[in-house]
């Protein structure tokens, strides 16, 4: 028995480590490529940088010039913080209220929340950019106000389910102290929520930094271009030739910050998780 689990955890560690590799393996060929000339990557993609094909920081330098990283960067940054604060916030109140006031309003409140997760978002780009110019939403308000709409759906499901296992006695005993609600609301429920506050956080940080196809929609490749849209748009040339060198240094940048920001957070992924998905 014991020779047989020693076997069995080998063979699921191997498993884990060759299913790492294949993740891994992709960054790992972006990254190496951007060290290279431009000839060398489409002709030698797969070997390691060195001799006339190491190019140094050469890549990393044309790049940031001729994206306009740093607006960019300023411009993705400035949209991933308010939308996911946005987020955060009003679908934690949005979730407290569906769980706390039990009638069909609210029932319907939360189907259509649930049934918004289902939706594709090609089947509804076009009258949402249609919608966003005539309301006039082409601005980083604006988006963060669509964003907000677009992750709703997952936010308010993952946390109606954390609010359920919450007692009502604890807002109860609040109000007898002289709590309003929304009061009661910020200093009980909310620091509670902590947990699948920040799993929500991260996986809609993740999804709005990558985000390429509705920043290009309703913002268009101006001064207002995230940074999806500027390595997309800055480094492609006449008859859609591009700066593939360049191109591969400006991925390694943009998915820097994001894979430290959810390196340090992803201890929270799991746990909350786990507690959004209990049943009250």
């Amino acid at each position: 028995m014991k020779t047989k689990r020693i076997f069995n955890n080998a063979a699921t560690y191997l498993a884990l480590i060759l299913l790492a590799a294949a993740f891994l393996a992709p960054v790992f060929i972006v990254v190496m490529n951007s060290f290279k000339g431009n000839f060398y990557i489409s002709d030698e993609p797969f070997t390691v940088p060195k001799g006339e094909t190491f190019v140094g920081t050469e890549n990393y330098v044309k790049g940031f010039t001729q994206s306009d990283f740093l607006q960019a960067f300023i411009n993705s940054a400035l949209i991933t913080v308010l939308s996911v604060a946005c987020i955060v916030l009003l679908t934690a109140m949005a979730a407290w209220y569906i769980v706390r006031v039990r009638n069909r309003f609210t029932r319907l409140l939360y189907y259509l929340f649930t049934f918004s997760m289902i939706v594709p978002f090609q089947m509804v780009m076009y009258t949402m950019t249609y919608l966003a110019f005539e309301l006039e939403l082409s601005s980083i308000p604006g988006i963060v106000f669509i964003y907000l709409g677009f992750g709703s759906g997952l936010s308010v499901f993952m946390f109606s389910g954390f609010i359920k296992s919450i007692p009502a006695e604890l807002e109860e005993a609040a109000v007898i102290d002289g709590c309003d609600p929304i009061r009661a609301f910020f200093m009980i429920i909310f620091p509670i929520l902590r947990p699948t506050a920040i799993t929500v956080a991260i996986l809609n940080a993740m999804w709005v930094w990558n985000d390429y196809l509705l920043p290009y929609l309703v913002l268009g490749s101006g001064k207002k271009r995230t940074l999806p849209v500027a390595v997309q748009m800055a480094l492609t040339g006449g008859y859609g030739n591009k700066d593939m060198g360049a191109l591969m240094a400006m991925l390694v940048l943009a998915i820097v910050p994001i894979i430290v920001f959810y390196l340090f957070c992803q201890k929270y992924i799991i746990k909350g998780v786990v507690a959004g998905a209990v049943k009250g």
